[in-house]
């Protein structure tokens, strides 16, 4: 009410937050990001409360729940001062409770949930980390092609060399397995024994309703097929299309690529180097994870604990958020247990966030640097809603579904370009398509990190930079 009064009778839009003691009261189906503006415009505000039911016409929707709270707000000013005589310790300051008897939840921004997934995805500055120490951070990185995921190693360390992390791959430290949403991700040894069971249904579920090769599966003792590859494969680490041929002399009914493909998913086998070592190539060639680390599968892991990892390097999130992480469902019941452990926002539409309470959540305001990603960085695949990220230009593209997948550019923390990389008798050309005009700041800042970017890729190369017109 007295929002509506200001804006039809002010004569001035105020310069100053009002100092008024004010009250506000959050119904269910209202404008869920009220808070940020109050508190921006209102500096007295005595009592916040988030109701459950009730709509914009709350006199109407929910009139004892707005007369309830109009009195309490009162009562807050009325309160008696206490005698100057009494001795007493000054009460503590506890949070104003909403009538359930919890704290009011505090929404968060789109730009207060980019600067937190930023900074989680040591995107906000680089890290002074190893590239084994970033890849548990990060829980993996998502490495479906061969070799473009060093990138997304290299634009958030300090240090990063690529024959360092080849090593790691070489000497068995990390490992290319399918984990996640059933993509190859890059993860540490430890983890992989420690995820794979964890998300094993996102495997299996991916597997049976695949359009090529679920056919394949009905009918099948998928649990004799696993132990005939399992066989194969350790006797020798095998392409795809040979174990596929192996195991239709014992199938003949059935597709070898299938076959091979439902071990690649119910047996937990990694892709060998050299595919994926900097510098070298090599065809996919699976061995079974634990013959290839030397340690069984850890299934005394519980899901919690990964749900709280994924919340460190990607929250704050919603349940949708998580299990579009890793492709799991039924995430709702696993964060109401782990919600005395957590801290809960809202976002400006109203959804429930989970995050840990220590978790860095950085001013919305601080800046954040030009930052060139790999096609398939995590930060834009492991949210529900990607708008913490993701903007309109980006959307404008209208790329091509299940086409080859952009290489994306953050400005302020945001999309806002493509680039694309070639090089053609010794010289490397970076070229950036920007989805607006850039700013000479930002054309800079391009510039400058893309020189960078250049040395990784092409450091024998002659090097040129073009920034497009905006597309």
């Amino acid at each position: 009410m007295l929002t509506n009064y200001e804006d039809f009778h002010a004569a001035d839009e105020p310069t100053e937050p009002t100092t008024v003691p004010l009250g506000l009261a959050n119904f269910a189906w209202d404008f869920p990001s009220i808070r940020p503006f109050a508190d921006r415009d209102h500096k007295n505000i005595v009592s916040w409360h988030v109701y459950d039911k009730g709509n914009h016409f709350a006199a109407h929707d929910a009139p004892d729940l707005l007369v309830r709270d109009i009195r309490g707000f009162f009562r807050q000013l009325h309160r008696p001062t206490p005698s100057r005589y009494a001795r007493r310790a000054p009460a503590a300051r506890t949070p104003d409770l909403n009538p359930s008897g919890r704290p009011p939840v505090q929404t968060l921004t789109r730009r207060a949930l980019n600067r937190a997934t930023l900074e989680r995805q040591l995107l906000l500055r680089r890290a002074d980390l190893t590239p084994l120490q970033a890849i548990e951070h990060l829980v993996g990185l998502q490495a479906q092609t061969p070799h473009t995921w060093y990138v997304g190693l290299w634009t958030r360390l300090t240090e990063c060399r690529p024959e360092d992390i080849g090593a790691l791959l070489t000497q068995r430290r990390v490992v290319r397995i399918a984990l996640m949403r059933s993509t190859i991700h890059l993860v540490s040894a430890s983890d992989a024994l420690a995820l794979r069971p964890l998300v094993q249904p996102a495997l299996d579920r991916d597997l049976f309703t695949n359009q090529t090769h679920g056919r394949s599966m009905r009918g099948l003792d998928t649990a004799d097929l696993v132990e005939a590859g399992r066989e194969l494969l350790d006797e020798q680490p095998r392409t795809p299309g040979e174990l596929g041929r192996l195991l239709a002399q014992r199938w003949p009914d059935r597709n070898p690529a299938s076959l091979a493909y439902a071990v690649r998913n119910l047996l937990p086998v990694v892709q060998t180097p050299p595919r994926g070592v900097w510098g070298a190539s090599g065809q996919t060639v699976h061995a079974p994870l634990e013959s290839w680390v030397g340690a069984p599968l850890r299934t005394d892991q519980p899901i919690d604990q990964m749900l709280l990892r994924y919340l460190a390097a990607f929250g704050p999130a919603t349940v949708r958020d998580a299990q579009t992480w890793c492709g799991l469902t039924r995430l709702a019941e696993v964060l109401d247990r782990l919600r005395p452990r957590l801290a809960t926002f809202r976002d400006e539409n109203g959804r429930e966030l989970f995050d840990l309470p220590d978790a860095p959540r950085p001013d919305p305001q601080v800046s954040a640097p030009a930052r060139y990603l790999y096609d398939f960085d995590n930060l834009l695949l492991s949210h529900h809603d990607r708008t913490r990220v993701v903007t309109d230009g980006l959307r404008r593209q209208n790329f091509v579904p299940h086409g080859s997948v952009p290489r994306l550019v953050l400005l302020d923390g945001f999309t806002a370009a493509t680039w694309t990389f070639a090089t053609v008798r010794g010289a490397a050309t970076l070229t950036v398509h920007p989805f607006e005009p850039l700013s000479a700041a930002d054309s800079e800042a391009l510039t400058t990190e893309g020189s960078k970017l250049l040395e990784l890729l092409a450091p024998k190369a002659s090097h040129e930079i073009r920034l497009t017109a905006s597309t």
